[in-house]
């Protein structure tokens, strides 16, 4: 096995390409640069030799697919509990949407990864990369994750980040709007 060393954005969007839980840099790579043509045959993937020995290969993609389905519902009943208008700083109210969001849809929420500006990143897993992308970003933890995100932006922009990563984790655009609405009335026009 080789190393190579790449770029912070390339490596983010790598990442952000993970189909399966536990699913290597080689295989994303190999998946997404290789026709299926080049594939040596002696060199099945994963996915291929766990369909290929598994007896009830209906029930292994169900569950895959379960796993990978939109949990906006889940996501709605827990912000029904919480008392979002009470919380005061909007930035606080939009980590606590964000945490709820990944805790239902925590495979889906590595597409954030991707999410980027012209000069900025807006997520990662470490404080220091998003550091690395401005002199003002203000990474904070997604609470009860293990990505960052950069707050230093206005109420808008925060409303945009949330409305993109509702829709990378397979939010339907009327339950983004609901989202939206649910997270800053008062911003709504």
């Amino acid at each position: 096995m080789k190393s190579i060393q790449i770029e912070d954005d390339l490596y983010h969007f790598i990442a952000s390409q993970t189909q399966d839980i536990g699913e290597s840099a080689s295989d994303i790579l190999r998946r997404l640069v290789m026709p299926e043509s080049l594939l040596n045959t002696d060199n099945e993937s994963v996915s291929e030799k766990v369909t290929a020995g598994s007896t009830e290969p209906d029930s292994v993609s169900n569950t895959q697919s379960a796993d990978s389905i939109c949990q906006s519902e889940a996501v709605f009943n827990e912000l029904e509990g919480q008392q979002l208008q009470a919380i005061p700083k909007i930035v606080e109210r939009w980590l606590l949407v964000l945490s709820i969001i990944h805790k239902h849809n925590t495979q889906q929420f590595a597409k954030v990864l991707g999410m980027s500006g012209r000069n900025r990143t807006y997520f990662a897993t470490d404080k220091d990369t998003l550091l690395g992308t401005g002199s003002s970003t203000n990474p904070k933890n997604v609470p009860g994750s293990d990505y960052w995100v950069i707050t230093n932006n206005n109420t808008a922009k925060k409303i945009n980040m949330l409305k993109e990563v509702a829709e990378q984790v397979g939010f339907k655009s009327a339950e983004i709007q609901q989202l939206i609405e649910i997270f800053a009335p008062e911003h709504i026009e």
